[in-house]
């Protein structure tokens, strides 16, 4: 419950971190708490529904584009990424969003782009996207450590579909912000089933229609967790995935939610998640469904 709501006429959008923790230091002096959303542009519902979450529980919200390039370890992905920032302004401010931070590259890392720090994130970083993404958490935490250095909030929220990324994040800051809360917030699905992505962008209309089997996969594991091997359930979601377009399969698993380690079976008091990382038209989709 927002106990000391702030009315900002219209929402303020910052390009350098000087101007922008000036604004915060201001807002932090009445005690204010704040809320942020770091997002790479492309905005869709997805992300709203974490400005919205913030929102009903913050003082100030306070969301940041910014497209990184330190955890692409495709540069052509990089490339690729799209670019719809006109809409995304006119989308945070129709959500009442308080703060856009936008800054450059150059902003963000002011010493280039070859002296990164280095976290200890332990096995995390090398299994599933960290194995077929080699380096790809590090440069996230590199973002993430610098944008909540300049931000200081009381909570981030992230979106559930990027849960190795939650993960890895909840790591990192254990150890650097402590005082910081991390909260995922529930993966948003089109009709289909689809989760959003900004990647759907590149994605024809046939192959959003038939991406839609991802998460048709994960239901179907879901509801026989039980009933059958996990072997024949991956095996299941593999060439069902297969038959429906898709190029390529970096992964599906079943492990403890908690850890993110594959298991063989059902183990007692232990929550399970099944991810899914595959290809279709060249775009990479991943997506995920917890299981109690």
């Amino acid at each position: 419950m927002v106990l000391n709501a702030v009315k900002f006429p219209a929402m303020i959008l910052f390009k350098t971190i000087t101007s922008l923790q000036k604004e915060l230091e201001k807002l932090r002096s009445p005690n204010l708490k704040i809320g942020f959303v770091p997002t790479m542009g492309a905005l869709h519902a997805g992300h709203l529904s974490l400005i919205k979450e913030s929102k009903k529980n913050f003082d100030v919200t306070v969301c940041s584009i910014f497209i990184n390039p330190t955890q692409f370890n495709d540069k052509k992905d990089f490339e690729k990424y799209p670019v719809t920032i006109e809409n995304d302004i006119y989308l945070l401010e129709t959500n009442k969003t308080d703060i856009l931070f936008l800054p450059s590259v150059d902003e963000i890392y002011k010493d280039g782009l070859k002296q990164l720090q280095h976290f200890n994130l332990g096995y995390l970083e090398n299994i599933l996207e960290g194995k077929y993404r080699p380096g790809h958490f590090q440069g996230v935490c590199n973002v993430i450590y610098r944008l909540l250095n300049f931000i200081q909030p009381n909570t981030i929220f992230l979106g559930r579909k990027d849960y190795q990324q939650y993960l890895v994040l909840k790591t990192m800051m254990r150890q650097f912000f402590p005082g910081v809360n991390i909260l995922a917030v529930d993966i948003q699905r089109e009709e289909s089933g689809l989760a959003m992505s900004s990647r759907n962008m590149r994605l024809s209309e046939d192959a959003r229609i038939k991406g839609a089997c991802i998460y048709q996969s994960l239901q179907f594991t879901q509801q026989n967790i039980s009933a059958v091997s996990f072997d024949k359930l991956k095996a299941q979601a593999t060439e069902t995935l297969l038959q429906n377009g898709f190029d390529k399969i970096d992964y599906i698993e079943i492990c403890d939610a908690e850890t993110l380690l594959s298991l063989k079976s059902i183990e007692k008091n232990k929550k399970l998640i099944v991810l899914v990382a595959a290809f279709i038209e060249g775009v990479r989709l991943i997506d995920n469904v917890l299981i109690n």
